[in-house]
């Protein structure tokens, strides 16, 4: 009687592992599907090759500084696109830039194309801008300007 109590003990012991292991093994959810990474926003490098996010101000020409951008407010920074409202700050170079003024133009910022930087290939950065002039235009210029970036 012994041996066929301890045996029924023993399968209802293995029985009860069995059952509690395959519980869990069923109860545990499937292997999620392999994502990708997501990658980080892309960045705005100015001339200076610092990298930046939704910067205040920027540079555009960077030999002289007789163009900038100025209280740029961004409403959008995705991974293709970002938006802002700004002002452009023009020198209009009359007589000469050393004495001329700058004027102030309102610009919509829009930045697109963003690609691997060439200094750092794991950071992505955007490669064109285009400035929409909501106002006056200076002097020579089209509603609508649009310049690659440096790399």
């Amino acid at each position: 009687m012994r041996a066929t109590v301890m045996g029924t003990t023993v399968t209802l012991a293995a029985g009860v592992l069995l059952t509690a292991a395959m519980t869990t093994a069923s109860a545990s959810p499937p292997p999620a599907a392999h994502r990708p990474a997501a990658q980080p926003r892309p960045v705005l490098v100015d001339c200076l090759w610092h990298r930046t996010v939704r910067p205040a101000d920027f540079i555009l020409a960077c030999g002289d500084g007789n163009s900038r951008l100025t209280g740029l407010h961004w409403s959008r920074w995705s991974g293709q696109v970002a938006t802002a409202a700004g002002v452009n700050l023009l020198n209009d170079c009359k007589p000469y830039c050393a004495a001329g003024t700058f004027q102030r133009y309102p610009v919509t910022v829009r930045l697109e194309d963003p690609q691997p930087w060439k200094k750092d290939p794991g950071v992505r950065h955007y490669t064109r801008m285009s400035l929409t002039y909501t106002g006056a235009l200076p002097e020579g210029f089209q509603r609508v300007m649009t310049y690659p970036l440096w790399d």
